[in-house]
């Protein structure tokens, strides 16, 4: 990935969440932890010649052919030892951290117990360290850091503690299942209310929530007034002048339709593929209600992806009280490491509600959205990273086409194809060609994380949410395209 896409995810786009103002001469000490461990949104960077000490604690544990295997997937993608065989299941994240932990000198906090005003982040703030993995504890009258590591985080806090062994006394080490639920039980009312009404609160004319104020009343009412006394008086005319309204309004959509099959988007030449050292991790989120059937073929789904399994992110939403989902995900037996993030059941109870819920948790610079029945294409995300690559400064989002693939069961089914295929093969490509704002589809979003964060997220109340959230890109300055993959649905 080029250098100036690492630029724009640890800048305007990104940050540190727990940084100072843009300009600001230095950062409190959370961030300056925050920047040292490396848990900015950013690009794994190669994994430097310190070698895979991170794993030294575990070498008598497991045989020499894992350890040596594990070393060198590491250095091929630019992550720690330890990232590597987590995800392939040699060993589990609180078995590892615990013998780092004896290791170096660093106790393992489980984090239950603890007492929420331990913690002195407020509930936003402790909302956005679920997404870096470092939290801040009230320690012996002092700050602990809590710290769940990701990418090459446990080398790194290897070396502090080499340069300066009194530095082990600030860190505790914590599983990232550790640390979520100590996230959503101190501060998962907050998230929810957030994720319902953040977006209303924030931009009101933005959501579909909006209630109606006194000046919209005082401007609808003699609009109103004036096509009763229409209607009563004139009847005839009055018919006539809706008739051609509707009428305009439908050739108008008619026309852009046929404008848009028209119109051809040249085919962007495929640059090479990136090396995977040089890959972001990718957060995959989907939202789950009464989807117990579908958790193995959606799971399968994502292994499938040619993407490397340690550097993807899955998050799945599931409703608190979705409990047959929940236990289909925790009996599936997946190769990948899964987060699973419980919904509070507040209303309104909806998909983008849920997505909300679950993107302070999302670590990857980039979130895709998949739905419970998607099988997208193994390159997609590939494909997603040579669109941003290629995109310019004001893409922030690309959308896969969308294909029905049960066609042969019924007539209705056959409808369904051919109006997707009018849609995401013909129609959406040619609004991308005239440079027009793009209604998303369903699934198969791809985003920069921050600038999905940046403009609100998704909105709660609307049940077309990527739909009004592609039209938000535009308003904030952004752009959304199309990628040559398929999601079959």
């Amino acid at each position: 990935m080029r250098s100036d896409v690492h630029a724009r995810v640890a800048s305007g786009r990104s940050g540190s969440a727990f940084g100072a103002a843009a300009g600001s001469p230095s950062l409190d000490p959370f961030a300056e932890t925050s920047l040292a461990l490396g848990h900015r949104p950013k690009m794994d960077g190669p994994a430097g010649d310190d070698g895979c000490r991170e794993i030294d604690c575990v070498r008598q544990r497991l045989s020499g052919k894992i350890i040596a295997d594990a070393e060198l997937r590491a250095t091929s993608l630019g992550i720690g030892a330890d990232r590597v065989l987590i995800a392939s299941g040699a060993l589990d994240e609180e078995t590892y951290l615990r013998a780092l932990g004896e290791a170096c000198g660093v106790p393992f906090e489980p984090l239950e117990g603890i007492p929420r005003a331990q913690c002195p982040l407020d509930d936003d703030r402790l909302g956005e360290a679920a997404g870096l993995g470092l939290l801040p504890l009230q320690a012996d009258g002092g700050i602990a850091y809590v710290v769940a590591p990701r990418g090459t985080a446990a080398r790194k806090i290897l070396a502090m503690i080499e340069e300066a062994p009194a530095i082990a006394a600030r860190f505790r080490f914590t599983s990232s299942a550790c640390f979520n639920r100590f996230v959503m039980r101190g501060a998962g009312a907050r998230l929810a209310a957030n994720a319902t009404d953040k977006l209303k609160q924030k931009w009101p004319a933005l959501s579909a929530a909006s209630p109606y104020r006194l000046a919209d009343i005082s401007t609808l009412t003699p609009i109103l007034l004036s096509i009763a006394t229409a209607v009563y008086f004139v009847p005839s005319m009055t018919a006539h002048a809706v008739e051609v309204l509707l009428a305009a309004v439908f050739i108008a959509w008619l026309a852009l339709r046929l404008t848009g099959a028209c119109v051809r988007r040249p085919r962007a030449a495929l640059e090479r593929e990136e090396r995977n050292d040089a890959l972001p991790v990718y957060t995959i989120i989907c939202a789950l209600y009464q989807e117990a059937s579908s958790v193995n073929g959606l799971l399968s789904a994502i292994e499938r992806l040619d993407y490397p399994r340690e550097k993807l992110d899955v998050i799945l939403a599931v409703e608190q009280d979705d409990r047959d989902t929940r236990a289909a995900i925790a009996a599936c037996k997946s190769r990948l490491p899964v987060t699973v993030i419980p919904v509070p059941p507040m209303g309104p109870r909806t998909k983008p509600k849920a997505l909300n819920v679950a993107l302070p948790f999302a670590r990857g610079a980039f979130t895709v959205v998949f739905d419970a029945e998607d099988r997208p294409e193994p390159d997609q995300l590939r494909r997603a990273m040579q669109a941003f690559r290629a995109g310019g400064e004001d893409l922030a989002c690309v959308q896969a086409r969308l294909c029905i693939d049960n066609t042969a069961d019924s007539l209705i089914a056959r409808y369904f194809t051919a109006e997707y295929a009018g849609q995401f093969d013909v129609f959406l490509p040619g609004l991308t060609a005239m440079h027009l704002p793009l209604p998303l589809g369903g699934s198969s979003n791809h985003f920069y994380t921050a600038v999905l964060r940046k403009i609100g997220a998704w909105d709660a109340y609307n049940v077309t949410e990527d739909a009004d959230l592609g039209m938000r890109l535009v308003r904030f300055g952004y752009r959304a395209d199309m990628i040559d993959s398929t999601t079959y649905v």
